[in-house]
């Protein structure tokens, strides 16, 4: 009886991370910072694309603190290396209810001029190590059923992602496969709502001091098991890029506004708050995030 009833509480889990409510919606929802803030979140090809050492971290949780929310952090260091290469480490945590994943990323990539006009091809290729676990000490329940640890006796496993795109003064268009392994051998590892395929196209307005820039960018996420999500909106650069404020939309009914300030280019901050996505937000609520970035050398 105690085997069946942490099976179902095991089932309940992976149905939480996928926040299914008719239509699946998944707890994995990418960090706000890799629309305008830190592009190499979503894209490998991304790392190095500047000059110098970039070293960034966000944190995401529901403004309210109930039990079992997902709460996110994110480490990302990235640099240009010289002759044309770029390197990166990722590092993602994701806890939701009971399940914990982390995956830990090395990247590799390539940016190849192509013209006088800072056109660029870039390529990118990250090699993952993913861990998912069960929390022990948040179990109500058998901390000993052999259900549970034989989920937390499944071997750790490699994942790959890639990357191209395309920049030049003011176009950037690009693309990822994210977990490309996985989706090559259609396994899933269990967890449903992670992203399978990463577009966006964003053109940059250059306009003058006050408003420096003006930014539109339109995307589209595949997911594994759901339908895919558009994100459209834009990023507005102030005061000689010393501020920014962005607004974003997803198909799936979430909205994103956030504001940010950059000292001298070497600290940035831009915080961020996120509605939940329709239909989930008299459960979760909504939830905030805190992107922090330092360069080094830029």
């Amino acid at each position: 009886m105690r085997s069946l009833y942490t099976l179902i509480l095991l089932l309940c889990v992976q149905q939480l991370q996928a926040q299914s409510l008719g239509r699946a919606v998944s707890n994995f929802d990418p960090p706000e910072a890799q629309y305008f803030f830190n592009q190499y979140l979503a894209n490998p090809a991304m790392a190095g694309i500047d000059s110098g050492i970039h070293i960034n971290a966000t944190y995401r949780r529901p403004w309210d603190a109930i039990p079992g929310a997902p709460v996110s952090q994110t480490f990302t260091a990235d640099a240009n290396l010289g002759s044309r290469v770029g390197a990166g480490v990722n590092i993602y945590n994701d806890k939701s209810g009971l399940l914990q994943r982390t995956k830990v990323g090395l990247t590799y990539a390539y940016h190849l001029p192509l013209g006088m006009n800072a056109q660029a091809l870039h390529f990118g290729l990250s090699l993952a190590l993913e861990v998912q676990r069960l929390d022990y000490k948040n179990i109500n329940g058998e901390v000993n059923d052999p259900s549970v640890s034989s989920f937390n006796r499944r071997d750790n496993y490699f994942e790959s992602d890639f990357g191209v795109a395309y920049t030049d003064h003011h176009l950037t268009v690009q693309a990822a496969l994210p977990s490309l392994i996985g989706m090559i051998k259609n396994d899933n590892k269990g967890v449903s709502g992670l992203t399978t395929f990463y577009s966006a196209v964003a053109y940059r307005f250059n306009t003058g001091t006050e408003i420096t820039k003006i930014e539109p960018k339109v995307g589209y996420r595949g997911l594994r098991g759901e339908d895919g999500i558009v994100d459209a909106g834009v990023n507005v650069g102030l005061l000689d890029d010393r501020a920014n404020v962005f607004g974003m939309y997803h198909s799936s009914g979430s909205v994103s506004a956030g504001a940010g300030f950059n000292y001298k280019s070497l600290l940035g901050i831009q915080a961020v708050y996120i509605t939940q996505t329709s239909g989930y937000s008299t459960i979760m609520g909504n939830s905030f995030e805190i992107d922090l970035r330092l360069n080094i050398g830029r």
